[in-house]
């Protein structure tokens, strides 16, 4: 009900609109314990066309915060272009908040709302109406990643040398390849990393220095939370036994090519 699938020009890649991310990764978590492989793309909202001008879709989202995560809450979804409507404190406190949000600005929202408020943010939000497009680009990660530049095995020495780049999305042992996405970088551009790399040896030897090689837990995504995370050159690559995500171009060289042409 309500899933829709059109052709495109290529023979194996189709277009499937839904309600939602949880809507199309039930679809996609389906199809891949039946066996099947298949990349996905970032979710992208229904735009329409109405009286000539292109409209995008708005919704009314109601969050029950803790009082004391109130300034944050407001503050992130300000930058998502939220429109605030209603605030109620009942003096518990709790506060409820009700805004009007563009569909664009909610796509990884949940995430970021559970981060701000430890876990105790409510959320809820249902399609309110179709407004005109706002200009430029609402909501979407503020980092980049690190990108393997290596095929192999990930490795604990490896991961050490670059998780105080960022946050680490693999564990040491898992398959990675050149142009697979294995961590968050601290900052707003990509880079690519070897977390492939094996320590050298030497003649020293000493009992307990292995020993307390100790890495940081890694962030292992779900099937939806890798969707929403995602950016616009970047795919969710799903098979009967992993979740990965990687870039669209996989080579280093031919990534930093298409960027310049973007920026000209």
């Amino acid at each position: 009900v309500s899933l829709r699938v059109e052709p495109t020009d290529s023979t194996d890649s189709w277009i499937v609109s839904g309600r939602g991310e949880l809507h199309l990764s039930i679809l996609i978590e389906t199809m891949r314990r039946e066996g099947y492989e298949l990349q996905v793309s970032k979710p992208e909202v229904i735009m329409k066309e109405m009286d000539g001008v292109l409209h995008e879709p708005f919704e009314r989202v109601v969050i029950d915060t803790p009082e004391e995560y109130t300034g944050q809450v407001l503050e992130s979804l300000g930058k998502r272009y939220g429109e605030m409507l209603d605030m109620i404190n009942n003096g518990n406190g709790q506060v409820r908040l009700i805004f009007l949000v563009p569909s664009r600005g909610l796509i990884g929202y949940n995430t970021e709302l559970l981060t701000i408020t430890k876990g105790y943010g409510i959320y809820n939000h249902s399609f309110e109406k179709y407004l005109p497009k706002l200009s430029g680009n609402v909501g979407g990660r503020k980092r980049g990643v690190l990108v393997s530049m290596e095929t192999g095995k990930a490795t604990t020495y490896g991961i050490m040398q670059v998780e105080d780049r960022g946050t680490i999305f693999v564990v040491p042992g898992t398959d990675v390849y050149a142009g697979m996405i294995v961590g968050e970088h601290n900052r707003e551009n990509d880079i690519t990393v070897n977390i492939c790399r094996t320590k050298h040896q030497t003649n020293v030897r000493s009992a307990t220095k292995d020993q307390t090689a100790v890495i940081k837990k890694p962030r292992i995504f779900s099937l939806e939370e890798a969707l929403q995370y995602i950016d616009d050159d970047e795919y969710v690559e799903l098979t009967p036994v992993s979740i990965r995500m990687r870039k669209k171009i996989l080579d280093k060289s031919m990534r930093e090519k298409a960027a310049k042409k973007q920026t000209k």
